[in-house]
């Protein structure tokens, strides 16, 4: 008979923390976990910070009607990548993560080993070297949800806000469209995903990797775009229609989205989009979680490498789609 896995409820606190220190990688604080509080530098004078939440069964399964088991390390690199997006989309460095795990006694222990591995590499592939996970909490509940706050560092830059856009500035959107919102069609569909390394259809294996770690655009995106001129920027996180129409409400004007462009956005997802029975635009236009960045600049600007141009910033409201009203509105986490 197999050995059964050791579980959370098995662990005091203290032996659980100490599987996970060692695997949260290099510590960059000035007084990093271990104490009451970090220490961290703040050349700037100033701090950026967010805080994001990942809830069991609201934002990732465990089990997926695909047969995916979500691991650790999911989880793990899923909260780095949402949280340096929003500090990125602020035009500043990430420098550190505050960690807070709630978890059911039955949690196996080698679960939450993956998911500080998944911090680390998240911290490693999608941040800057001064970031770290320099402490957080561990409690006990009915389900696993991992919060975690972000600090950065503007480095002496403005921050770039919401609220800047201008009638005449250019809209532009850096990293991938749709390609979360299919991969949780295909965990969410009745394709076998129990191991996506085998699966029959690797193009749906790789949406659905894009939905379980996805990849935001490369670290020095946002501060680049700040440099550049940007006047407004956010994370695009709730879908490129509602995150699009947040920047028109706080900068009070409206936007116009390029049709021609995201029509191919979509037509390159349309093969993917058959086999589920699903409308590939409405992934472009309503999905998040790819956590690209979405920044107006004024008419006159370089678009930093990578951005492109999706559509223009004019005197209005609202958000069109070639001047029509879009087919898809995007994610409200309490309407649905």
């Amino acid at each position: 008979m197999p050995n059964e896995a050791l579980t959370v409820d098995q662990l005091d606190e203290k032996a659980l923390l100490a599987r996970i220190f060692p695997r949260l990688g290099p510590d960059t604080a000035l007084l990093g976990p271990g104490d009451d509080a970090a220490v961290i530098a703040s050349p700037d004078g100033r701090t950026a910070i967010s805080i994001d939440t990942l809830v069991q069964d609201a934002d990732f399964r465990l089990l997926w009607p695909s047969g995916y088991r979500t691991t650790g390390f999911d989880v793990g690199w899923k909260c780095v990548a949402q949280n340096v997006s929003d500090i990125r989309a602020m035009g500043a460095v990430p420098t550190s993560l505050v960690v807070s795990l709630t978890l059911p006694g039955t949690t196996e222990v080698s679960w939450v080993e993956d998911l500080a591995e998944g911090l680390a590499a998240g911290i490693a592939a999608l941040a800057f070297e001064q970031c770290s996970v320099v402490g957080g909490d561990l409690g006990r509940g009915d389900q696993i949800v991992v919060t975690a706050a972000v600090t950065g560092d503007l480095q002496g830059r403005r921050p770039v806000l919401r609220s800047g856009a201008r009638a005449g500035d250019v809209l532009a959107h850096i990293g991938a469209l749709g390609l979360a919102a299919a991969g949780l069609a295909v965990l969410e569909g009745n394709v076998d995903m129990a191991d996506p390394e085998a699966a029959d259809d690797q193009e749906l294996a790789g949406l659905a990797m894009a939905q379980l770690r996805p990849r935001p655009p490369r670290a020095g995106a946002g501060p680049e775009a700040s440099r550049a001129g940007a006047t407004a920027m956010l994370d695009v996180s709730d879908g490129l229609v509602r995150d699009a129409g947040r920047v028109a409400r706080a900068s009070r004007v409206g936007i116009d989205l390029d049709a021609e462009y995201l029509l191919a956005k979509a037509a390159s997802l349309a093969p993917a989009a058959a086999r589920l029975g699903a409308d590939p635009l409405v992934w472009v236009l309503g999905g998040g979680e790819d956590h690209g960045l979405l920044a107006a600049f004024p008419p006159d600007a370089a678009l930093p490498q990578g951005f492109v141009r999706i559509g223009q910033v004019h005197d209005g409201e609202g958000v069109t789609f070639g001047g029509q009203v879009p087919p898809a509105t995007g994610w409200d986490h309490f309407a649905g």
